[in-house]
């Protein structure tokens, strides 16, 4: 049935309980007060009827189940008052839980209001403005101070400021220019923006949230499952007892009272709710959970293995000292570059950038590009064969390096940059120095998270030991291993796990995939719009903000606790109750009411969670 009807139904029979009241007032005849009592109870009773004959047909023991068998014992015995009393607290109790329930899942659905409904597009010269959902790749969108960004897509011409907490969780506006990414259901706060599409529809970033989001609410805590495998053999278990009362103590008033009280509604909601108001509130803050096992790991995490590069650091390193040998560093740099062009590597890029902003022409095109995992990268430079990468690479390649190089590199690396070779098969031509800066708020973060109960943080990387130390005491890293290939990432956080821990692995995402997926919560960080993040990690930060780790960690201990504390007030409110009952202290009506009362409480306490802020984050 639908709710509107559910609701129809729920009033009308209100109606008629307040016309039993008027008949039992007024002293009318008993015939007519006990009718419209019949009469209410069927109407209320109707809709739990059917789902508790929907439910012994798939020989489920639904509450639905045991209210149905309650009432129909009350008729039976003559309680007309109770069974009108039970069948409309029922349903009444049900009504609150939705309207709660959908409380609870605010978060989803403010964010999917936020969803753009129209674009403003530029075809063959001519602008219109169309639905979202009909924009094209390659399409050119103009967007306008106010506007929310319907597609996800490069800035083409204009400069503005784009709020993207829909995305991030940051509500501070990003500066957007010509060559910048944008993604859809963020908005353009002021200025004016031309957009080429390059994703649309479903594929969007905005579109991929929602969707992992409607996912993860619907995905089970480990929890949640033994409750549903509890609530299976409990709710027989009752029948049983129930009548093993009424056999005793002769008493079926007594009995049914017992079957009804003993329903687990409050036990069965008490994990679910709170883990769907939890991920909601995460959603909205730019960290995508995936789901409430994924929820209750992140609350036994004791330990924390970072990538280096993207992670702790900036991810935007920057060329700081060039030194060629045989040939200037102009000539060094434009071969590094234009090898570079092929790869995604953020040192790679670096080198890119430089020549770019030294205003230096990039000519040649690679060919044969092998991209070497953790070592560099090789390619064909007009007929030549270069090598770009670091020290295991050379090695690799059968390059030796003479003592000058050698001793060159190692000051770049003392002075905490990478050195990156560049050779050919006569030797090395030159060494690229690279540096990355610290994030500015990495030891902030590292020590909140250590004060949040992680005992180990630990640092990977590819980098050398003379960078990756300096990170490390930066930030206050306590392990470092480096000169790792993507391969000995995995081993590591393996070798970390066999030691007891409960692990978290934070990278960018795509390098790290393999060491991500292999901790116990993979979380991929700052990646906004990158699918291999949103499928590999178990929790996906949208934003490039390390606080969110503290946040994500502080979050999931208050959704554990608080699903903890609905578990107490579930049960201990049954055991109560059950007491009350066997003393006859409660009956069925007042019984039923203190029970739909403790449902309620369950999910308000839930909804708590929708609105948390750990202490020290400002909303």
């Amino acid at each position: 049935m639908k709710a509107k009807d559910i609701n129809r139904i729920m009033y009308a029979s209100a109606l008629i309980l307040l016309g039993a009241l008027a008949a039992y007032l007024f002293k009318w005849n008993d015939g007519v007060l006990n009718a419209l009592l019949i009469m209410a109870t069927l109407l209320a009773g109707y809709p739990t009827f059917v789902k508790a004959w929907s439910a012994s047909f798939m020989r489920v023991f639904s509450i639905e189940l045991l209210v149905t068998i309650a009432v129909i014992g009350a008729l039976i015995i003559g309680e007309y008052v109770e069974s009108a009393a039970v069948t409309f607290l029922f349903l009444f109790g049900a009504y609150l839980e939705g309207r709660s329930l959908e409380k609870s899942r605010s978060s989803l659905r403010s964010l999917m209001e936020m969803a753009p409904l129209q674009a403003n597009v530029v075809r063959e010269g001519v602008r219109s403005i169309i639905k979202a959902e009909d924009v094209v790749v390659g399409d050119v969108v103009v967007v306008q101070t106010g506007e929310k960004i319907p597609i996800d897509g490069q800035v083409l011409l204009g400069m503005g400021a784009v709020n993207e907490a829909t995305i991030t969780g940051e509500s501070a506006p990003v500066a957007k220019a010509m060559g910048d990414r944008v993604f859809s259901g963020t908005i353009l706060d002021g200025g004016f923006l031309e957009v080429v599409a390059e994703s649309v529809g479903e594929d969007t970033t905005f579109n991929k949230i929602i969707e992992l989001v409607e996912e993860a609410q619907e995905g089970k805590a480990k929890t949640q499952r033994f409750l549903e495998r509890f609530a299976a053999i409990y709710t027989p278990g009752i029948m049983v007892l129930s009548l093993l009362v009424g056999l005793i103590t002769w008493d079926a008033h007594l009995a049914l009272t017992f079957l009804v009280i003993a329903c687990p509604g409050a036990l069965v909601i008490s994990a679910p709710v709170s883990i769907v108001a939890g991920i909601g509130n995460g959603a909205r803050n730019g960290i995508l959970i995936k789901g409430g096992e994924v929820m209750e790991n992140l609350a036994k995490l004791n330990a924390i293995v970072f990538d280096k590069t993207g992670t702790l650091t900036e991810g935007r390193p920057a060329v700081t000292a060039i030194k060629s040998f045989g040939m200037s560093q102009e000539e060094l740099l434009r071969m590094a570059a234009e090898a570079e062009t092929a790869s995604e590597h953020h040192l790679g890029k670096a080198i890119v950038r430089e020549a770019e902003r030294l205003e230096i022409e990039l000519v040649e095109e690679p060919t044969d590009v092998d991209v070497l995992k953790g070592r560099g990268i090789k390619v064909n430079l007009n007929g030549n064969s270069l090598f770009i990468g670091n020290r295991k690479g050379l090695a690799e390649d059968g390059v030796v390096v003479d003592d000058e190089v050698s001793a060159y590199a190692l000051k770049q690396e003392e002075r905490g940059n990478t050195a990156v070779f560049v050779a050919n098969g006569a030797g090395v031509l030159g060494v690229i120095s690279i540096a990355d800066k610290v994030r500015e708020r990495a030891a902030g973060a590292v020590r909140e998270l250590k004060l949040a109960g992680v005992k180990h943080t630990v640092m990977l990387t590819g980098d050398n030991e003379y960078t990756a130390n300096i990170v490390a005491d930066e930030v206050g890293v306590e392990r470092v291993f480096a000169n790792l290939l993507p391969e000995d990432k995995v081993d590591r956080v393996k070798d970390c796990m066999g030691r007891g821990s409960r692990i978290a692995m934070v990278g960018d995402g795509v390098n790290d995939a393999p060491a991500i997926a292999t901790a116990d919560v993979g979380i991929a960080m700052g990646v906004a719009g990158t699918d291999v993040a949103m499928e590999t990690a178990d929790v996906v930060l949208m934003a490039d903000n390390l606080d969110k780790l503290v946040y994500m960690l502080k979050l999931s201990k208050a959704t554990v606790l608080n699903m903890k504390q609905n578990m107490v007030l579930a049960i201990g409110t049954v055991v109560l109750l059950l007491m009350g009952v066997l003393t006859k202290n409660v009956n069925l009506a007042s019984g039923m009411l203190i029970h739909e009362l403790s449902v309620l409480l369950v999910i308000l306490n839930a909804i708590r969670l929708v609105r948390y802020k750990p202490r020290g984050f400002k909303e």
